[in-house]
C-alpha cells in the first residue's frame, strides 16, 4: 500500500462476478452481510466467461445448429427446406441479446440485495486488505475487508506451437464470436468443449477437423460414452484424428504428427480447446498467505476456506470446471465465513457434454464402483428401447440403428445406463447418451444424492412416451 492511503472497511469481499461469485454475493447479503463484489468488468461484467462468452452462447449456437441440421433432416419425412440459409451475424445480434437479458436479471438481483458492485481488478497488498487497479490507469481504490471469497474463475490454455492471435488461432470464446461461417475449421482438443464446437459447426456447413492428443474423444469421461458421439461426427463428415498432435499452422495449412506420420489438415481457422487454467495469478495471493499449486489450483477444505476469513470457489479448486460446480461452492463459502456449518460434499457432481447425441453422467462408472470395492451391477437400456427416440430425428434412426448385433441394437448406439451397489440396493452411478441426456440427468443424480434403490426408480411412473422412461425401465432390470 502506499504510504498516506486510508483503505476503506468493507465486509465481505467477493472477488469475480461469473456465477460462482454472483451466487456467493447474492448468499452473503441473504445472510446479512454487507457485500462487495469486484469484477473487472464492473457491472458490465457480471456473469462471467460462462454468460457472456461460454456456456450461454456456447449453448445458443449448438441450438442453431441443431435447428438447421434437423429441418435438413426431415426430408424423408415430408418436411422440405430448400433454401435454408444461416447467418451468423444476426445469430451474434441474438446471441447479444440474449446475454444482456440475463446479465440485466443478475444485476437486478444484486441491486435489490443491496450488493455493491465494483469495476476493477483487485490485488492483495499484505492480509485482510487490497488495491482495487483501474483499468486505463485511473487511481486505486484501497480498502481493508473482514472476508474474501475468490471467484476469479478460468481462462483457456494456449498452445505454445499455436500462438493464439484471434483471427486464425483462435479460443473457443473467438469461435462463439465469428460473425462469418469458416470453409474449413481445425478444433484441437476432443474434449466437451472441442467436441461442442466440432459439432455446432459442422452442422453450419464447416468442413471440421477435430485432434485429439489422447487416443479417443472425451477422455475425461467413461470410455462407453464416446462410440456414439465418435458414429455422429463421422456421419456429420468430420475428421477426428486421436493421438495426433498439432505442429505448425501457416498459410492455412495445419501440420499435424499421427501414428501414421506428417498429415496436413486445410483450416481456415484453428480453434484451441485443450483446457483452462486457473485465474490465481496477479492477484498477490502470496501476501496473503496463500500459494496456488502449480497448475494455479487453490487447495481448499470442504468449507471451501484456504484459510480463516479466506475462500476459493469454482475453477480455482480441484475438480471440473463447471457453472453449477461453483454456484453449489458459492453457497458453502457464504455460509462458512458467516459461521454456519457448511461443507461440499457431493455424492454426484453431474457433466453434461452438449454433442449429438448429448452425454450426461453423475456419480460412480461401473469401472470406478469396482475400483471402490463395489459390487456393482449395471443396468444399460438402448435408445432403441424408446418410442420417443423414433419420433425425434430421421437421422436417429439411421445413426443409433447402425451396427446392429444380435440383441437387437446397435454397439455404437446411445443409451442410458444405471450403476447399482448390489449390497446396499442403491444407485450410486448414471450414464446417459442420447437426446436430451442433459435435462434427464438430474433425476439419476437426485436418485444417488438419496441413496435410492433401482425399486425406487422403478415405481415412479415415468410418463409415456418420453425418454425419460429410459431410466426407468434401466431399473426395472435389476430391481
Amino acid at each position: 500500500m502506499v504510504v498516506g492511503e486510508i483503505p476503506e472497511g468493507i465486509d465481505l469481499l467477493v472477488v469475480g462476478a461469473g456465477p460462482g461469485g454472483y451466487t456467493a454475493a447474492l448468499r452473503g447479503a441473504q445472510l446479512g452481510r454487507e457485500v462487495t463484489l469486484v469484477d473487472h468488468g464492473g457491472l458490465s461484467g457480471v456473469g462471467g466467461v460462462c454468460l457472456q462468452t461460454g456456456c450461454i452462447p456456447s449453448k445458443a449456437l449448438i441450438e442453431i445448429a441443431e435447428t438447421a441440421h434437423r429441418a435438413r433432416s426431415w426430408s424423408s419425412a415430408g418436411l422440405h427446406t430448400e433454401g435454408l440459409t444461416i447467418d451468423l451475424g444476426a445469430f451474434q445480434r441474438f446471441k447479444d441479446e440474449i446475454v444482456r437479458r440475463l446479465g440485466d436479471t443478475v444485476r437486478r438481483q444484486l441491486d435489490a440485495a443491496g450488493v455493491h458492485v465494483l469495476p476493477g481488478r483487485v490485488c492483495f497488498t499484505r492480509p485482510g486488505q487490497a488495491a482495487i487497479e483501474q483499468d486505463g490507469g485511473g487511481p486505486s481504490r484501497f480498502v481493508e475487508f473482514r472476508d474474501v471469497i475468490l471467484a476469479t474463475g478460468s481462462r483457456s490454455i494456449e498452445l505454445q506451437e499455436l500462438p493464439h492471435d484471434g483471427q486464425r488461432v483462435l479460443d473457443s470464446s473467438d469461435a462463439l464470436a465469428l460473425h462469418t461461417l469458416p470453409t474449413r475449421l481445425a478444433v484441437i482438443g476432443a474434449g466437451c468443449i472441442g467436441v461442442e464446437l466440432g459439432t455446432a459447426f459442422a452442422k453450419l456447413g464447416a468442413h471440421v477437423t477435430i485432434i485429439e492428443a489422447l487416443d479417443r474423444l472425451l477422455p475425461t469421461m467413461d470410455a462407453a460414452v464416446a462410440p456414439p458421439v465418435q458414429q455422429r461426427l463421422t456421419t456429420l463428415g468430420v475428421d477426428v484424428l486421436v493421438g495426433a498432435r498439432a505442429r505448425d499452422y501457416d498459410d492455412r495449412r495445419l501440420k499435424v504428427d499421427t501414428a501414421r506420420g506428417m498429415r496436413i489438415v486445410d483450416a481456415d481457422v484453428v480453434v484451441v480447446a485443450v483446457g483452462r487454467r486457473p485465474n490465481s495469478d496477479d492477484l498477490g495471493l502470496g501476501r496473503l498467505g496463500v500459494r496456488p499449486r502449480p497448475d494455479g489450483v487453490l487447495e481448499v477444505g470442504p468449507d471451501r476456506l484456504v484459510r480463516p476469513h479466506i475462500a476459493a470457489i469454482g475453477d480455482l479448486t480441484r475438480g471440473p470446471a463447471l457453472a453449477h460446480k461453483a454456484t453449489a461452492e458459492a453457497e458453502v463459502a457464504a455460509a462458512a465465513l458467516c459461521g454456519r456449518p457448511a461443507a461440499f460434499d457431493p455424492v454426484a457432481l453431474p457433466a453434461v457434454v452438449f454433442s449429438d447425441p448429448e452425454v450426461a453422467v453423475a456419480g460412480l462408472s461401473a469401472a470406478q464402483a469396482r475400483a471402490a470395492g463395489i459390487t456393482a451391477r449395471v443396468a444399460t437400456v438402448p435408445l432403441a428401447a424408446s418410442g420417443r427416440v423414433a419420433t425425434l430425428n430421421p437421422d436417429d434412426l439411421e445413426v443409433f440403428g447402425a451396427c446392429s448385433d444380435r440383441r437387437g441394437w446397435g454397439r455404437n448406439e446411445g443409451f442410458a445406463r444405471l450403476v447399482i451397489d448390489a449390497d446396499a440396493d442403491a444407485v450410486v452411478g448414471a450414464q446417459l447418451v442420447g437426446p436430451h441426456a442433459s435435462e434427464l440427468i438430474a433425476e439419476a443424480v437426485l436418485a444417488i444424492e438419496m441413496a435410492a434403490s433401482p425399486a425406487d426408480l422403478a415405481g415412479a411412473i415415468h410418463p409415456h412416451p418420453t425418454l425419460s422412461e429410459l431410466l426407468a425401465q434401466a431399473a426395472r432390470r435389476v430391481s
